[in-house]
């Protein structure tokens, strides 16, 4: 008797199925992230109700019955009239420049493209020459900017800093404060953790008197005290007087947020240094504050927002910011209304969270890109 064998083999390849229906497209995500679990499924409803409650007269104040176009308040106080966009376009210039001379806003505008010019390539991690870059932004870009905004060189019109306003001094201070406040908030980090008892003691002196100071007494003190303690016919700039202590108030606690890295480093990565012959200097920059910037980045980028909020505070010195050029111009009589100030007010966040935004955007392209050494 033979035996017939029953086993097969295919030799053509059976061809791909497509997904199930009910496992792709938005009805699949929609039931993995909010109908995963009755909880979720209450709260997405929940939320969901709110929306359809808030959204409607939030779009119609902002947007569908809102005056877009008019020279005076009498085109924002009919009846049912929404946010007065009128009122921001006729003070637009005002919110960007403050009072800087109309003839001579051109010079800011240029200070504006060059920052964008240097800033953008530094960004964007493909780019290269990234040490020219550096040099461009920390060493020729400020001493541009300083006589295109302050003239009085190369035949440009001196303008003096009570003139300057709106997002303009917004910019001046955060760009200087964070870029001062990196550096100095690096040594005092590592000042806190020398061996050298009278800079570890320096160190901590600083780092917890700035810190124990609110920012409106730094630039009270700055500006209406310290002229007291100077010889008689020295005067500094009222805007110089409050970045330099926006700098230092802001340094203490980038100091704070870098030490916490330094502390994350393991002891063998010091000593790895140190068996490899590196000086203290070129250990920690070679190796140390590498690691340690990376794992704050979170808490840098953190500070740094904090810092471009804070600038509102210098109008408790007569500096009109952002906020305050846009407080300032609701008492032009020609502009008052009722919804004057709320659009003010909504047009400032809009701007604040427009910069927030980007900066906490970035920051997370930046630790993904930089998470290579502790996957997930």
């Amino acid at each position: 008797m033979t035996t017939q064998s029953i086993s097969y083999v295919s030799t053509a390849e059976i061809p791909s199925s497509p997904p199930p229906g009910n496992a792709k497209g938005f009805p699949a995500w929609a039931r993995q992230n909010l109908f995963a679990t009755p909880l979720n499924s209450l709260t997405t409803i929940l939320i969901g109700l709110f929306l359809a409650w808030a959204l409607p007269p939030i779009l119609n104040f902002l947007i569908f019955d809102a005056v877009w176009f008019g020279d005076s308040r009498e085109a924002c106080i009919v009846e049912g009239a929404g946010a007065c966009w009128a009122f921001v376009n006729a003070k637009f210039g005002q919110f960007i420049y403050g009072r800087y001379p109309l003839d001579e806003r051109w010079r800011v505008d240029l200070v504006f493209i060059l920052f964008v010019i240097g800033l953008v390539p530094i960004a964007i991690p493909k780019v290269p020459y990234k040490g020219w870059n550096a040099l461009y932004l920390l060493l020729v870009f400020p001493i541009l900017a300083f006589i295109l905004l302050c003239g009085g060189f190369f035949g440009l019109e001196a303008v003096e800093t009570s003139l300057w306003g709106g997002l303009l001094v917004t910019l001046v201070v955060a760009v200087t404060g964070i870029a001062a406040s990196l550096p100095l908030g690096v040594l005092l980090a590592l000042g806190r953790q020398s061996k050298m008892p009278v800079i570890k003691m320096a160190s901590v002196i600083f780092i917890e008197f700035w810190r124990g100071v609110p920012l409106i007494t730094v630039l009270f003190m700055s500006s209406v005290m310290l002229p007291l303690f100077l010889p008689p016919g020295t005067n500094f700039d009222k805007l110089l007087r409050a970045l330099v202590g926006v700098a230092l108030f802001s340094s203490a606690y980038m100091a704070e947020v870098i030490r916490g890295g330094l502390q994350a480093i393991p002891k063998g990565q010091y000593e790895g240094a140190a068996a490899m012959g590196l000086g203290y200097w070129p250990s920690m920059y070679l190796i140390i504050l590498p690691q340690a910037l990376k794992i704050v980045i979170p808490g840098i980028v953190n500070s740094f927002i904090a810092l471009f909020k804070d600038t509102s505070l210098v109008l408790i010195i007569g500096i009109f910011d952002l906020l305050g050029i846009v407080q300032l111009n609701f008492t032009d009589p020609n502009w008052a209304s009722p919804v004057t100030p709320a659009t003010g007010y909504i047009f400032t966040a809009a701007v604040f969270w427009v910069f927030c935004f980007g900066m906490s955007r970035y920051s997370l392209f930046v630790e993904r890109r930089l998470d290579t050494g502790h996957k997930r």
